[in-house]
């Protein structure tokens, strides 16, 4: 443990006892410590992926959750590399502090961020710290493909199969029941709010089983195919049957008065992977088809009808 705050470990201070929480791999030539790290790329090319998180925006300075924060940010990041069909190898995090922050919780964070990029065989190479007035932390993911060809959101094709890989809606209802006040009800949702559990190895097996288009779900399903529709010229039809909430979500959603079909179209930041695929490809383990590919111009319907409502999370807006 660390006592005080920010401010009184200093900027060096606080470096030091951040890089003594990220353990490094054999993929690491030089970690931490000089003006760059060194890695090795056995493949010749390097995934790259970025993503910023904004105290009250994205997270709160809650006591005991710097943990769960820093695993968040890492799966945001880890994600995306996943979705291009790559295996991630490292993270750099650019980190906004106020001095009189608790530095345990600080350093907690960290440790979640490195625990999280763990996971994926992944660990944390570096970055920059700077004061400010809230914290954020904007994380660099990179990813090795290992040979295989990127999996794009541009390459879905008329009579592909849509397929998904992960929880839907789980997050959505977790904050939805902070928001609320009604956390302890539903535990379970709350945490994988907080603490997203990503199907990292589902993206590479994805791209060699043949997948066309990928994408991780963070804004919302709705919208993040959206953006594949759009990227590769075709419509996608969801089947609504193939994606019907669990008894979990349903019984958050009555304890709201909310529909739970809304979190599973809609909720993002679980970042399950979703991908199309060829109709005579067999699809991996643990993924499951939800729909097909049409042409037609870009767009996302469900059973072939526009959903009505918002498709997603807008940084800039309300709705998209």
């Amino acid at each position: 443990m660390v006592s005080g705050t920010v401010g009184s470990l200093g900027e060096f201070g606080l470096i030091a006892a951040l890089t003594a929480r990220l353990p490094q791999h054999a993929g690491v030539l030089l970690g931490p410590g000089d003006d760059a790290a060194v890695l090795v790329a056995p493949d010749g090319r390097v995934v790259v992926s970025a993503d910023v998180l904004v105290q009250d925006r994205h997270f709160r300075l809650l006591a005991g959750q710097g943990a769960a924060v820093g695993r968040k940010a890492a799966a945001a990041n880890l994600a995306d590399v996943a979705a291009m069909g790559a295996m991630p190898t490292a993270l750099l995090l650019g980190l906004v502090a106020p001095a009189d922050l608790d530095a345990q919780w600080l350093l907690d964070m960290a440790a979640g961020l490195a625990e999280e990029a763990a996971e994926t065989g992944a660990a944390v190479v570096g970055g920059d710290v700077t004061a400010g007035p809230l914290v954020v932390l904007a994380v660099s993911a990179l990813g090795n493909l290992q040979g295989r060809t990127p999996v794009r959101r541009a390459g879905a094709r008329v009579g592909d199969v849509v397929a998904v890989c992960g929880r839907l809606g789980d997050s959505a209802a977790g904050f939805a029941l902070l928001e609320a006040g009604l956390g302890d009800r539903h535990p379970d949702l709350v945490a994988a709010h907080r603490c997203p559990r990503p199907p990292y190895a589902a993206g590479p097996r994805a791209a060699d089983a043949g997948a066309t288009s990928m994408i991780d779900v963070s804004d919302g399903l709705l919208a993040d195919l959206g953006h594949v529709a759009a990227a590769s010229g075709v419509r996608i039809d969801l089947a609504a049957a193939a994606l019907p909430p669990d008894e979990r979500l349903c019984a958050a959603a009555a304890d709201l008065g909310l529909d739970p079909a809304d979190w599973v179209f809609t909720g993002g930041e679980d970042h399950p992977l979703v991908a199309t695929f060829p109709p005579d490809a067999s699809l991996p383990p643990g993924w499951r088809g939800i729909g097909w590919v049409h042409a037609g111009e870009p767009a996302v319907t469900v059973d072939g009808a526009t959903r009505p409502g918002r498709a997603g999370w807008d940084h800039f807006g309300e709705s998209r």
